[in-house]
This record gives C-alpha cells, sequence and structure tokens, in this order.
C-alpha cells in the first residue's frame, strides 16, 4: 500500500493564492508547496487506488503523474489568459491512460472537491453505441440506474440534447426520453473539504467507485 496520507493542510489555500496572484513568478516562489501539499499527494493517492482497486477487481488504473492534468492552462484560444488552473484533477481508467472512455475523475479545488465516474462526452461512434446499448437492453439500464439509487448515486444531467436523437424516436416520452438525450453519462460524489486531508480519502473514493461500477460496466460492454 502507498503512503498517501492526505492532501496538505495548505493544499486548497495554496490554490486560493494562486487565483489571485497568477504569475510565473508567484508560482516559481511557491512550487515546492504545490509539489508537497497537492502534487506528491494526489500521486501517492493514485497509486493506493491502483492497488485498492486491483484487489477489489475494479477495473481502474492510474499511470503515476501522468494522470494528473497540468496545472499550466491552454490559452491559445482562451480569452482568460490566466496561465494556471486553481485547481487539481485526476483521471484513472483501464488502460491508465488520460484519453479513454470508461473513468473515475478526482478533483481537488477550494471551490468544491469531489468524484465522477463514467462516461465523459463520448465522441462519435461510441456516444451512438452507449445510446444503442440502452435502447436496446432498457430492462439492464433500468437495473443500473436502480443499484446507482440503491448506492445514492444518480446521472448527472448537465448536457443535453433538445430532442430525441435522430434514430431514437422511440423513446421519446418514454422513460428513458431524457437519458437517450444526455451527452455524457457521468454520476458524481462531493467530498467535503477536510476530507481531503484525511488518509481515508482512498476508502471513500474506492466506496465511490464500487457503487459507481455498475454504470461502467454497463457502458463498458457496450463499447467493447
Amino acid at each position: 500500500m502507498s503512503d498517501f496520507r492526505g492532501f496538505g493542510p495548505k493544499a486548497l489555500d495554496f490554490f486560493k493564492a494562486l487565483k489571485f496572484h497568477q504569475s510565473k513568478d508567484w508560482f516559481q516562489d511557491n512550487r515546492s508547496l504545490y509539489q508537497s501539499e497537492v502534487l506528491d499527494p494526489m500521486i501517492a493517492l493514485l497509486d493506493d487506488l491502483t492497488e485498492r482497486f486491483g484487489k477489489r477487481r475494479i477495473p481502474l488504473r492510474a499511470d503515476g503523474k501522468r494522470s494528473i492534468f497540468r496545472i499550466h492552462r491552454d490559452v491559445r484560444f482562451a480569452k482568460d489568459k490566466s496561465p494556471y488552473k486553481t485547481h487539481a484533477g485526476a483521471v484513472m481508467t483501464r488502460s491508465g491512460g488520460k484519453n479513454e472512455n470508461g473513468l473515475l475523475y478526482i478533483h481537488i479545488d477550494p471551490e468544491g472537491c469531489f468524484v465522477v465516474a463514467g462516461f465523459y462526452t463520448p465522441a462519435s461512434p461510441e456516444l451512438p453505441r452507449v445510446r444503442q446499448a440502452i435502447a436496446s437492453n432498457q430492462r439492464g439500464f433500468r437495473r443500473v440506474l436502480t443499484l446507482l439509487d440503491k448506492g445514492g448515486l444518480e446521472l448527472s444531467a448537465s448536457s443535453r440534447l433538445q430532442r430525441v436523437p435522430r434514430g431514437f424516436e422511440e423513446l421519446k416520452d418514454g422513460p428513458l426520453d431524457e437519458i437517450i438525450r444526455l451527452k455524457s453519462f457521468m454520476t458524481e460524489e462531493r467530498i467535503a473539504a477536510r476530507a481531503i486531508k484525511s488518509p481515508k480519502l482512498a476508502e471513500t473514493i474506492v466506496d465511490f467507485a464500487g457503487r459507481a461500477l455498475p454504470l461502467l460496466r454497463f457502458g463498458w460492454k457496450a463499447l467493447d
């Protein structure tokens, strides 16, 4: 098991200060704080989770630091030219690579920490495959929704088409009308700020992943 002991007590304060300063000089002066309070704990957490998931036969893993998103923003086409993100994010997938559908995402942010699992904006042909799996196995997907509900989870409805997509008109006005219009199939759980400082955060995320696993399995089967 890794030596994850929680994120540093100054992790969220670091991001609050970074939001105010947003300068290369300030970041360089405080890089060691970012390393010790945020980056090193995140690497340890991902290593810990990879080991725990393996024991639980949850097919999610990380690839060390490569699974953590860069703190530098891509400002090439952005109106906001702030050079740094004010949060930390990392992703776990079956292969450990970032660019794979069916993921668990960890978000550490002074404005709200959370963990998400599922299929985020899958591109064609992946999205039609998931929708077709739902349409052809409605009973199975309703079972997924029931299991999520029993685990205190639900599908996020943050991004949805205004109309039922072409080819799925038979689901219009039915119990899966709103679901078939989703652009992502994700479930999310908030994490209290104090909880990220505890070694028990790893247990919390493993528990969430177990409750979200029916959604991941359904989507993986559709895509495979």
